[in-house]
C-alpha cells in the first residue's frame, strides 16, 4: 500500500467538477452504491452535497481531490443522535489508505458533533474490502438485508446494516 499525505476538509463550490467526475463512474457501475446507474449530476449532487449536513473531501499533496464523505443524521429528530456516512475514493487512489483515513475522520468528527454512533445502512455485501475495512474500524454487521440491492453485474445481492457506538 502506497499511503500518501492526505488532507481532509470541508467540501467548497468549487470542489464539485473533481468530486462529480470521482462519484460518477461508481454510481454508473451499479455495484456498491444503490443510486440509478442513470442518476444526474442535478440529482448526485443533491444526494452528496445538499442533503447531507456536511461534505468533506480528502486531497493529496499537490490539492487533488482523491476522495469524499458525507455525513447526515441517520433519521430525524428522535434518531438524530446516530449518524450516516458514505465515502468514495478515486479509483486511480485506492489501496491507499484513504478510506481508512476518511473513515477516522468522520469518527471524530460525528464525535465532535454529538453523535453518539454511526450506522451504514446498506454496505453491499459483495463489497469485500469495505466491509473488511468497516469491521476493522470496528464497525459490527449488526443485520444482513437478503437480496436487498440489485447489483449491476451479480444481480440481487445481500446488504449489511453495519453500526459502531462512538460513545
Amino acid at each position: 500500500m502506497n499511503s500518501i499525505e492526505l488532507t481532509i476538509r470541508p467540501y467548497q463550490d468549487q470542489d464539485w467538477p473533481s468530486v462529480w467526475k470521482m462519484i460518477k463512474p461508481v454510481f454508473r457501475s451499479g455495484e456498491t452504491y444503490a443510486y440509478s446507474p442513470d442518476i444526474t449530476e442535478d440529482q448526485a449532487r443533491l444526494v452528496w452535497i445538499e442533503k447531507p449536513e456536511i461534505t468533506y473531501v480528502a486531497t493529496g499533496e499537490a490539492d487533488e481531490i482523491l476522495g469524499t464523505y458525507y455525513m447526515k443524521p441517520n433519521q430525524p429528530t428522535l434518531g438524530a443522535h446516530v449518524c450516516n456516512c458514505g465515502y468514495i475514493v478515486a479509483e486511480i487512489a485506492r489501496g491507499r489508505g484513504i478510506a481508512s483515513a476518511m473513515c477516522e475522520h468522520s469518527q471524530r468528527e460525528a464525535a465532535a458533533r454529538d453523535y453518539r454512533a454511526i450506522q451504514y445502512n446498506l454496505v453491499v455485501s459483495t463489497n469485500d474490502v469495505a466491509v473488511q475495512l468497516w469491521i476493522k474500524q470496528g464497525f459490527e454487521i449488526i443485520g444482513t438485508l437478503p437480496a436487498a440491492v440489485r447489483h449491476a453485474r451479480l444481480g440481487y445481492v445481500d446488504a449489511h446494516v453495519m453500526y459502531k457506538q462512538l460513545v
